[in-house]
C-alpha cells in the first residue's frame, strides 16, 4: 500500500511498516508520526527514533526498553511518556514488522 503525499511517497506494508527501511530519512519520521497521531516529534522523540535505528542495524532486534532510554540519557520510561505504545516509535523509526513475540511482550501487562 502506497500513501501519497506531496514531500514523498512512503510505500509501507498492511500494518503499516515502512517496507524499505533504507528509504527513511527524518521526512519521513515526521510523516509517519502524524499518521501516529503525533503531530511534532521533538528533539527526545528523534533521539529515541535514532537509537531504534541504529540498534536495529547492528542487532537486527528491537531493543530493550530501558536501554533505548539509558543510551539517550533519558529518563527510565522515556519510551512509554514520549510515545505512549513503544511500537508507534518503531513505525516512525521507519523499521520492519518486529513479530508477534514482540508485539506480546509489549503488551503484557506489568
Amino acid at each position: 500500500m502506497a500513501t501519497e503525499n506531496p514531500e514523498a511517497q512512503i510505500t509501507d506494508d498492511e500494518k503499516g511498516y515502512l517496507t524499505d527501511a533504507e528509504s527513511w530519512n527524518e521526512d519521513t519520521a515526521r510523516q509517519l508520526a502524524k499518521r501516529e497521531g503525533i503531530d511534532n516529534l521533538t528533539g527526545e522523540m528523534m533521539e529515541v527514533i535514532r537509537f531504534m535505528r541504529s540498534f536495529y542495524k547492528a542487532y537486527g532486534s528491537f531493543p530493550i526498553l530501558n536501554s533505548v532510554c539509558k543510551n539517550v540519557h533519558q529518563p527510565k520510561e522515556c519510551v512509554n511518556e514520549e510515545f505512549i505504545d513503544p511500537l508507534k516509535a518503531w513505525k516512525i523509526a521507519g523499521l520492519p514488522y518486529p513479530g508477534e513475540e514482540v508485539i506480546f511482550y509489549l503488551k503484557r501487562p506489568l
